[in-house]
């Protein structure tokens, strides 16, 4: 069965710079949907200026992971839909994906409880991406590194929660190192932290950019048949002595 993905973006550089519009015609979330539909997922698409940001408690119940692509305007995410999204991962299982500037979205931020500050430097550098982890299923399929040719440099100290898996690491041409592919576990979501997508480059035409999103999607997908945890008082599963 396909993985149904909704894809989030912003959409506003796109709208406001004519040069981005020419990277990504379709959107930023255009080619992220367009590199997981060839890998036989099910994508929708949402974005900033729809009502409740195109993420409604029935477009999240329909969706197995969520993509999330923010920049210039984290501050405008309602709070009420950053906690439905929260809900969503964190009781739901819905997987969640958070590229590039999404560091320093409200939904990551809040899933991490850190301030996912960070270095950066906008040069148009070489980024070249280290598997650090051949046997993780998000890895698969990929060389031991692939470059992309121009970025932006992100660079450490990255402000996060040690991951439970760090699958990729990445090395910049001005010299700074970076944490690029981090995995986490948030009650029954899964949440993978990609690095590249700066959106002044066409990084998500990329074929390896692409298969990574799309092993991350198929990585955070909800685990059919998993237990549902339960809190609270209970009663003991067995007698205890001497009561």
């Amino acid at each position: 069965m396909a993985i149904r993905v909704t894809v989030w973006n912003e959409y506003r550089h796109e709208k406001r710079n004519p040069r981005i519009a020419q990277i990504y015609p379709e959107g930023i979330h255009g080619a992220i949907a367009a590199g997981l539909r060839e890998a036989g997922h099910e994508v929708a698409t949402a974005s900033l200026d729809e009502p409740e940001h195109g993420l409604t408690d029935e477009v999240l119940a329909r969706t197995d992971v969520l993509t999330w692509w923010g920049h210039m305007a984290h501050g405008e995410v309602q709070d009420a839909v950053v906690a439905r999204v929260q809900r969503h991962v964190v009781d739901g299982g819905m997987g969640l994906i958070v590229l590039h500037s999404g560091h320093y979205s409200k939904i990551f931020t809040r899933l991490m409880g850190s301030t996912c500050n960070l270095k950066w430097r906008e040069a148009g550098e070489r980024e070249r991406v280290w598997v650090v982890e051949p046997g993780h299923p998000i890895a698969a399929g990929l060389p031991e590194h692939f470059e992309i040719e121009h970025e932006e440099m992100y660079g450490e100290r990255f402000d996060i929660p040690a991951p439970d898996t760090l699958v990729m690491v990445s090395w910049f041409q001005g010299g700074e190192v970076f944490r690029s592919g981090c995995c986490y576990t948030r009650g029954r979501g899964r949440i993978f932290y990609f690095r590249p997508g700066h959106e002044s480059f066409p990084t998500y035409h990329h074929p390896h950019v692409r298969k990574v999103i799309a092993n991350a999607v198929a990585w955070a997908a909800p685990t059919a048949g998993a237990p549902a945890p339960e809190f609270g008082n209970r009663k003991p599963l067995e007698p205890l002595a001497g009561m």
